[in-house]
C-alpha cells in the first residue's frame, strides 16, 4: 500500500494543497511539522503530528520539527478565540529541552535518516522590523491574510479581537518554510486541520518566490467519540512528561478507551498493521468485556513515549490498585498519582479539604461538590462532604483516595 493511501486508511489525511503529493511521496523528501513550545512538555495531543512524522521517517523521508522559540513568542491565533500569555526568551529555551526529550523517544535522531529539531528564532532574533516588513512581510496581501479562517474566527469571537502581532504570525509560519526550503530542501508541512491558514500560506510563499512546488498536508483534529477533543484527562491537559502528568494516568487514559473510539485510535497511533487492528476489533465485537484493543492501545503508547520501564511501573501501579491488594501493596507502587503529607495537617479537616490540598483537586470547591456527589472514596469507602479525616483512616503509612471510579490519588504519611 502506497505511503497516502496508507494515511488515508488510517484517518490521518483532511486535506491536501496539491493532488500531486501522492507522486512526490514515492521519492525521499524532507518534511516538516511545527511544535508550539508553550510548555515543557508535549501533549497527548500532539502524538498525531508526531507519529505522522514516525510514518513518515519510517518510509524513508527526512523529517525536521520546528520548535517555534519566534513563533511561540507570539503566539498562534488557530483554533484560540482569545490571545494566550506571551511566553519569555528564557522559558521557551526552558521547554525547547523538554519538547527534544520528548520527540527524541518517538523519532529516530541518531541513525542514517536522522530526524533534525530547529528553532524559527534562530533566523528571527537578528532580524529588524524594518528588514521583516522590507523582505518578507511584502510578500503577502492582506486580503489572503483576512480571509483565513483562523482569522475570521477570532475577529468574530466575542472574547476580545486578534492583535496584530497575532495577525502577523502566519507571516512568520510562511516564512518558516520558505527558510527550511532554502537551507534543508524542505518541499512539505504537515499539520493538524487548524493550521490550513498557516500551511498555505507557505505553501504559497514558496511558490512565488523560488517558483518551485510546495505541498501540504493536514490531518483532522481528533475528538472522541462525545465529541470532546482528544488527549484530556478530567478536563486536564496529558503532558508526555511523566513528572507533569503521572504515567499511571497516561496508561490509564488510553485503557479506559470507549469501544467507540479504541479501533480509531488504534489506526491513528499504532504501528499495527491495519490486519492487525482488523483482528483486534474483532476480538472486541466477541469479547467485548476483555477490552484486549484497549489494552493493546495502551501497552503501546506507554511504551512508546515512557519506554520499558514506564509501562511496567504503569501495569504494576495498576495491579496494586485494582487486585485489591493491601495499602502497604500501593505504596510501593510506582507512578500512582500521590503526595507526602503530616499527619498533624489532616486529623480532623475534612477529607475533601485534606484531598485539595494534596494536589488531587485543582480546589477546595471541586472537592467538595465530588464528595457532596458521592464521588470521593477514602481506602475504597464512599465518604460525604462532612466525613472528617482520622489517624485511624492511615494504613501501612498510606491512605487511598479515589474520584470516581478510577482516579485514585495516595496519601503517603511520614
Amino acid at each position: 500500500m502506497k505511503l497516502l493511501d496508507e494515511l488515508r486508511a488510517r484517518g490521518l489525511v483532511e486535506a491536501l494543497t496539491d493532488p500531486e503529493i501522492e507522486k512526490a511521496l514515492e521519492k525521499p523528501m524532507t518534511v516538516y511539522c511545527g511544535f508550539d513550545p508553550s510548555a515543557r512538555s508535549l501533549q497527548a495531543g500532539n502524538l498525531v503530528s508526531i507519529v505522522v512524522l514516525r510514518r513518515l521517517q519510517l518510509a524513508g523521508h527526512k523529517v525536521i520539527a520546528l520548535v517555534g522559540g519566534a513563533t511561540g513568542l507570539i503566539g498562534d491565533p488557530s483554533g484560540k478565540s482569545a490571545e494566550r500569555n506571551m511566553l519569555t526568551v528564557s522559558q521557551v529555551e526552558e521547554n525547547k529541552k523538554g519538547i527534544r526529550e520528548n520527540l527524541s523517544r518517538i523519532l529516530d535522531f541518531d541513525g542514517p535518516n536522522a530526524a533534525i529539531m530547529v528553532d524559527n528564532y534562530d533566523w528571527y532574533k537578528g532580524t529588524s522590523a524594518i528588514e521583516f516588513l522590507r523582505d518578507i512581510a511584502i510578500n503577502f496581501r492582506v486580503p489572503q491574510m483576512l480571509a483565513k479562517e483562523s482569522v475570521k474566527k477570532r475577529l468574530e469571537a466575542s472574547e476580545g479581537a486578534l492583535t496584530f502581532t497575532e495577525f502577523s504570525y502566519q507571516i512568520l509560519q510562511g516564512n518558516d518554510f520558505l527558510h527550511l526550503y532554502d537551507n534543508y530542501g524542505c518541499q512539505m508541512e504537515v499539520g493538524g486541520a487548524d493550521q490550513w491558514g498557516n500551511i498555505t500560506a507557505g505553501t504559497d510563499l514558496v511558490r512565488k518566490m523560488r517558483g518551485k512546488s510546495a505541498f501540504g498536508l493536514t490531518f483532522p483534529l481528533l475528538l472522541d467519540s462525545s465529541g470532546k477533543k482528544f488527549g484530556k484527562s478530567e478536563g486536564n491537559a496529558l503532558f508526555m512528561n511523566g513528572e507533569m502528568t503521572p504515567v499511571f494516568d497516561w496508561y490509564q487514559y488510553f485503557l479506559r478507551t470507549p469501544d467507540a473510539d479504541v479501533i480509531r485510535y488504534l489506526k491513528v497511533f499504532s504501528m499495527k498493521s491495519l490486519d492487525e487492528i482488523a483482528a483486534l476489533e474483532a476480538e472486541m465485537k466477541a469479547h467485548p468485556e476483555a477490552r484486549v484493543p484497549q489494552k493493546a492501545l495502551a501497552e503501546e503508547l506507554t511504551r512508546l513515549v515512557h519506554g520499558e520501564e514506564g509501562l511496567k511501573a504503569a501495569q504494576e501501579a495498576t495491579e496494586a490498585l485494582y487486585a485489591k491488594k493491601s495499602a502497604a501493596d500501593v505504596a510501593k507502587a510506582e507512578n500512582v498519582p500521590s503526595a507526602s503529607v503530616a499527619l498533624a495537617d489532616c486529623v480532623g479537616k475534612p477529607v475533601f479539604a485534606v484531598a485539595a490540598a494534596a494536589g488531587m483537586f485543582k480546589s477546595n470547591g471541586e472537592a467538595r461538590r465530588m464528595a457532596a456527589q458521592g464521588g470521593l472514596s477514602l481506602n475504597d469507602a464512599k465518604i460525604d462532604a462532612n466525613r472528617l479525616f482520622a489517624a485511624e483512616d492511615v494504613k501501612d503509612g498510606v491512605a487511598v483516595l479515589r474520584s470516581g471510579k478510577k482516579n485514585y490519588f495516595v496519601l503517603k504519611f511520614s
